[in-house]
């Protein structure tokens, strides 16, 4: 049942993502009123930033077919992870089709419980290392990114929500504002450092989708010279605090399995 929900829950997710880019429906940059456009917000990364989804994308589709494997089946860290993989990728087609409808607030929610889903998941990775390199790639790789990429989306959501409700502090009030939502971007990049033992693919994804904002603001309107070096300076925090995880060894010299993890 659970590799069949995995299974289900990826076509859905493939079919919620024709909507996402266009192909049977309206692309997400030009839904909910533009209100997610990578100029909407002073915290809205730039347009390639979303290319991130494609490597995403591929590792969705690679562990489906992968976790159905009888001999992947049986396997306990496959197991614990199996039942909130699936609802991550419904989370996620689910999200693109209720901004199709302008349901900002919803996606809002939506989005949250995806990050907290991922967030249990990658948790659960740490218990065990993985039995292979594929594995470490389907598994490992593909959801570190996955929930490095949705921590950043949710804050540039809620901030987009925000500013569609008409939410307006003014010039500098936003630009301080924009600075403290990617200063607790930062926080939520320690925190995942501290509690996954220095992911690097949550760490790069988190540090990419900042460093995107970074371009957007610097590059793009609106322009915000203090929110684009908030980004970097996030960005780079992000980083630091993963690989000062990873530098931690243990009282034998090796690196636990948890910090070796990706």
């Amino acid at each position: 049942m659970r590799r069949i929900a995995v299974i289900a829950a990826e076509i859905f997710c493939v079919v919620g993502t024709l909507f996402g880019v266009g192909v049977i429906g309206t692309r997400v940059e030009e839904s909910s009123g533009g209100a997610l456009a990578a100029t909407a917000t002073l915290i809205a990364p730039a347009g390639p930033a979303f290319s991130i989804w494609t490597p995403i994308y591929l590792g969705l589709l690679g562990y489906a077919v992968w976790q159905a494997l009888p001999a992947n089946a049986v396997r306990e860290r496959v197991r614990s992870t199996g039942w909130l993989a699936a609802p991550s990728m419904v989370l996620n087609a689910a999200w693109l089709l209720v901004t199709q409808q302008g349901w900002i607030w919803v996606s809002v929610v939506v989005i949250v419980a995806l990050a907290l889903t991922l967030g249990t998941l990658v948790q659960r990775l740490t218990r065990e290392t993985a039995a292979s390199t594929l594995e470490r790639i389907l598994l490992d790789v593909t959801f570190g990114l996955y929930l490095g990429w949705v921590a950043v989306a949710t804050c540039a959501n809620i901030t987009a929500a925000l500013v569609d409700s008409r939410v307006d502090l003014g010039a500098t009030a936003n630009q301080l504002v924009a600075v403290v939502v990617l200063a607790v971007a930062a926080g939520l990049g320690v925190l995942f450092a501290r509690r996954l033992g220095g992911r690097w693919s949550v760490a790069a994804a988190m540090a990419w989708g900042l460093a995107w904002i970074a371009v957007g603001r610097l590059g793009d309107e609106p322009r915000s010279v203090a929110t684009g070096i908030a980004a970097v300076v996030a960005a780079v925090v992000v980083l630091l605090a993963a690989q000062r995880l990873r530098d931690r060894r243990t009282p034998s010299g090796e690196s636990s399995p948890r910090l070796r993890a990706v």
